[in-house]
């Protein structure tokens, strides 16, 4: 594994997600590997989540971090051939081997523009990155993905699962504002890899990109989709087909109790309350939401540890 910017950089997925699990038992068996180490974060968004969980899991290794909040600095030029006479002071060539020399590992956290969506589609700073940084690059959040988290649901969804091949369930649910479908591609890509019983649910319209999803059932009726559900995830996502837009923001499709019956609910956070899901469901005994949380430390560190074995071997 040279980086990892998606799910598919892991070639065993369940070997990786029990290791990840054994290293949640003892966070600091390997202390002294990222001895002398450094992980540069870099953050075009703001970050919660991401950005505590995945400096713990470097400091759990011994690394030590930097992190620099890109938005609040400058503006890097992605573009090839562009004159930077307007509001870009640095072109990603020279950013990406300058921080290379500072870095063993760069993670990279970038949201869509959700108005250009060739762009977005291309993933540009992300593999950018990658074509110009001379160390591994980690994905935290790019224009369509988000493998960080989807490790960390694999993660939740082994230990919690009680049968072999449960069913789960990704819910779209209702928002004022357009959010992106990194979350939801991250999940179906997890979902397409483990043993699980898998189909979306949201309204016409909110289809997302049929590349992702595929041979994978959809059905417009939650009711019926989260019928014997084990798992329901709930997330929303603006339009793929009408870029970026909220068409509507139906409340009826809201996760309740009575819609999530005896299923265990799970959500990326952060999540709004009585707009995604009703205060019951985020605070009964079938809320994940803090568990998936706590997962992301431990996805976060087998990649890490991951990558920071592959640059000692080759050493």
């Amino acid at each position: 594994m040279q980086h990892y910017t998606n799910l598919n950089d892991i070639q065993n997925l369940d070997v990786i997600i029990n290791k990840a699990i054994q290293l949640k038992r003892n966070p600091f068996q390997y202390k002294e590997l990222g001895k002398n180490k450094t992980l540069i974060m870099l953050f075009f968004n703001a970050s919660l989540r991401t950005r505590l969980s995945t400096e713990k899991a470097a400091k759990n290794l011994g690394m030590e971090v930097s992190i620099l909040n890109i938005a609040n600095t400058w503006n890097i030029e992605f573009e090839d051939g562009t004159k930077m006479n307007l509001n870009t002071s640095e072109h990603i060539k020279e950013a990406a081997r300058v921080i290379s020399q500072y870095a063993d590992i760069i993670a990279v956290r970038a949201f869509p523009t959700l108005t250009d969506k060739t762009k977005d589609l291309s993933e540009i700073i992300i593999n950018s990155f990658k074509k110009y940084a001379t160390v591994p690059i980690i994905n935290m959040e790019s224009a369509t993905d988000h493998p960080l988290q989807a490790l960390a649901d694999g993660i939740t969804l082994e230990e919690q699962k009680t049968k072999k091949r449960p069913k789960v369930v990704l819910s779209w649910a209702p928002h004022p504002k357009a959010l992106p479908h990194s979350v939801a591609n991250s999940f179906i890509h997890l979902a397409k890899k483990i043993n699980i019983d898998f189909m979306i649910t949201h309204p016409p319209g909110y289809e997302l990109d049929p590349n992702i999803t595929g041979d994978i059932p959809i059905l417009y009726n939650q009711k019926k989709a989260l019928k014997d559900a084990d798992f329901v995830y709930a997330k929303n996502w603006s339009s793929f087909s009408n870029y970026g837009r909220v068409l509507h923001s139906n409340s009826s499709w809201m996760i309740t109790n009575k819609t999530l019956g005896n299923a265990k609910f799970m959500h990326c956070l952060p999540i709004r309350r009585n707009i995604v899901a009703e205060d019951a469901v985020l605070d009964g005994m079938n809320s994940l939401v803090t568990e998936q949380a706590n997962n992301r430390v431990y996805a976060a560190q087998v990649v890490l540890k991951k990558l920071l074995t592959q640059k000692n071997e080759i050493k």
